[in-house]
């Protein structure tokens, strides 16, 4: 039995700017891990005010106006929710050995197979109730759950004094990563959508981030990676700079919540496959790498060798899926993220959005073109700012007010950055397609427009339910939430409790009353091959390139189809469902086939 390792085999990851903003402060005496975004340094100001105002800790403003505001507002949050986990867990220890209902509650929460479980409860059944033993083994094995934070690396905007140009640390995950560095949680950052080189070196400015003698790190590196070459190539790179990658959390492509990186039609299963076999691979690389680098700075090279976990989310919904993902594919934990929306004690969502999630079935859940970074976004239909939106659009005062300009990235038009959803972009693109009018269709010309015009505002969209959830005042144009779950999240129709949850996780439980999900695999492959159909219609023009890509994408199908089929027959899990899920395989097989690949007309 290992003191310091996780006593849960699930994570909630980052959800939106402020769906986890708080997590950490409702469930991490549980020892559940979740992750805050520290992307809206506004945000989370207001949080460390709501928060500071709630446990009674003095607070003090840290104003827009004073110098690397953003970096000390969040490094000042993050010590806060450290603070008050830490009186919480100190607060539920005492209530597990003084109440047998609260111990009994916390047992029946744990994972089955958990040996902390199986003590705990021998604790429970103990008429003679050792409390000095009891506190003895809590005060050793339980430890809160981690306050891990989210970086977006390439929303790393510039930011200015005037005209003037700040130093590249003051960009803005730049400041990010230095208010995590500073804070004094021990914990990890997520660093997700792609390698920044920029901001990874500047994470070796900081000490935290490497090893000690004993292998011990403060601050840890998490990399949210889709693929193993993408794993191998990142690692690597940080490896030359001495620094260690604790995590790699692989990411389903599209059966996920919030933006989604497509593969190049490379299926989870696969994937998890392709890491198992390479783990070891992977593991060495990086360790003769960093240690090199380690040496080349006169720095501590650890006697131990450094541990490295491989975790998957995106998409599961059953606690056989869970077990078959942690056993088959030898995973230290797999995260539940949109689920979580629905249990009001985990995360922060306004009462109207919860009810508009749980109602809301598979048709209602789809891949938009909402967000200003251009990637594809998971949302739901029917959401507050989808209709403010549409209401601005009819009024033709299409665009927003762009108050935060977190996403300001485009210098078309404005060398300090613009958001392709602020009114000021969106009235430029309308007044140049409208000198184009009598030169296009009626019909392309609304497809035009709506494709300028469809852009949210998620700045303020992915922050206003905490406002609404904490009766916090929202200033400014009225942007509504937006809100970005899963698809998954079709299959859970109701409020869920904490408990509940992490029961139904660990098999203890159902919370789910779809009868007819599919497999999170068969789910994940239907949502590609819709994908590369949709992509190849609306393509119009095509070039050799895009066709190369499709066809790769198309192989890549085929080929995890047929990893599928083989591991269904092999496997004892899924046993009851095993001819429906090899039927649907065959159903999306044929479907793939039928998706006929352009070609170019040899002129």
């Amino acid at each position: 039995m290992n003191s310091n390792q996780s006593l849960h085999t699930f994570h909630i990851p980052v959800m939106g700017l402020a769906f986890t903003i708080d997590s950490p402060i409702r469930v991490a005496h549980f020892g559940i891990d979740s992750v805050i975004s520290i992307t809206d340094d506004e945000l989370i100001e207001k949080m460390r005010a709501f928060y500071s105002a709630k446990f009674q800790v003095p607070y003090e403003e840290i104003s827009n106006k004073i110098d690397d505001f953003r970096a000390s507002r969040i490094t000042h949050y993050l010590n806060l929710v450290d603070q008050i986990v830490k009186e919480k867990f100190e607060n539920f220890k005492t209530e597990l050995i003084e109440s047998k209902m609260a111990l009994e509650n916390y047992i029946a929460m744990l994972p089955n197979q958990s040996e902390i479980k199986a003590r705990l409860l021998r604790f429970a059944e103990d008429s003679n109730g050792h409390k000095e033993d009891l506190k003895r083994f809590i005060e050793e094995y339980l430890s809160p759950g981690a306050i891990d934070v989210n970086i977006m690396t390439k929303v790393d905007k510039d930011n200015y004094t005037k005209n003037d140009p700040l130093p590249v640390e003051y960009n803005d995950a730049h400041a990010a990563l230095r208010g995590f560095a500073n804070s004094n949680v021990t914990s990890s950052v997520v660093l997700s959508a792609g390698m920044n080189p920029r901001l990874y070196s500047y994470i070796e400015q900081f000490k935290d981030f490497f090893p000690d003698a004993d292998g011990q790190l403060k601050k840890k590196i998490i990399l949210k990676v889709s693929d193993f070459r993408s794993a191998m190539i990142q690692g690597n790179f940080l490896a030359k700079k001495g620094l260690w990658v604790s995590e790699y959390r692989i990411e389903s492509g599209l059966n996920c919540g919030g933006h989604a990186f497509a593969t190049d039609g490379l299926l989870l299963g696969p994937i998890l496959e392709e890491f198992k076999q390479k783990k070891n691979q992977l593991i060495q690389s990086a360790q003769e790498l960093m240690e090199k680098a380690l040496v080349q700075k006169q720095m501590t090279i650890p006697t131990v060798s450094l541990p490295l976990k491989i975790t998957a989310q995106g998409g599961v919904g059953t606690a056989e899926e869970h077990e078959f993902l942690l056993d088959n594919y030898n995973l230290e934990a797999v995260g539940w993220g949109s689920p979580f929306l629905l249990v009001p004690e985990a995360t922060s969502v306004d009462d109207e959005t919860r009810a508009l999630l749980a109602k809301s079935k598979e048709s209602d859940f789809y891949l938009s073109h909402i967000s200003p970074l251009g990637i594809p976004f998971n949302t739901v239909k029917g959401t507050s700012n989808e209709q403010l939106k549409q209401q601005r659009i009819q009024e033709n005062k299409a665009g927003s007010s762009c108050p935060k300009k977190l996403l300001a990235l485009g210098k078309e038009y404005d060398p300090k950055g613009m958001c392709t959803a602020s009114k000021k972009y969106q009235d430029i693109k309308l007044e140049e397609l409208d000198g184009k009018k009598e030169l296009l269709s009626e019909a392309d010309f609304n497809k035009m427009q709506t494709k300028i015009t469809e852009k949210s505002c998620l700045c303020v969209g992915l922050a206003n339910a905490s406002y609404l959830e904490n009766n916090i005042k929202i200033k400014g144009q009225d942007q509504g939430i937006v809100i970005c779950p899963g698809p998954n999240l079709a299959y859970f129709d109701h409020e869920i409790s904490l408990s509940d949850m992490v029961r139904h996780i660990y098999g203890n439980t159902n919370v789910m009353t779809h009868a007819n999900r599919p497999h999170v695999f068969v789910n994940e492959l239907k949502l590609y091959v819709d994908y590369l159909q949709r992509d190849i219609e609306e393509a119009g023009e095509f070039t050799a390139a895009q066709i190369k890509k499709w066809q790769l994408f198309k192989a890549n199908l085929q080929e995890g189809i047929s990893y599928y089929q083989n591991l269904f027959a092999n496997t004892t899990f899924f046993s009851n469902a095993t001819s429906l899920i090899q039927n649907q395989l065959l159903n999306y097989k044929g479907a793939l086939t039928a998706i006929e690949i352009p070609t170019l007309e040899l002129v």
